[in-house]
């Protein structure tokens, strides 16, 4: 089950990777296409909001990848 839970790390760090990737592409093309303050501020916001979620995709997968959750508390003591 480790196993797994370190395959699927990778997953979510690439899958973190590529979104944030995939939007920026994604908004250089839009702006390209249509160059007003409009799509300017539009796909700010999109590549804004999209930013921390990728980060957090990256950070998840990173921890996973590492084994920080092979050994999970079963009791609040443990905390």
């Amino acid at each position: 089950m480790d196993q797994l839970k370190r395959a699927f790390g990778l997953l979510w760090m690439l899958l973190g990777f590529a979104a944030l990737i995939a939007v920026i592409l994604m908004a250089q093309a839009e702006i390209a296409r249509k160059p007003t303050a409009d799509t300017w501020i539009q796909w700010g916001v999109f590549v804004g909001i999209t930013l921390p979620i990728a980060i957090g995709l990256f950070l998840f997968g990173l921890f996973a990848f590492k084994g920080e959750y092979d050994r999970l508390p079963t009791r609040s003591s443990e905390l």
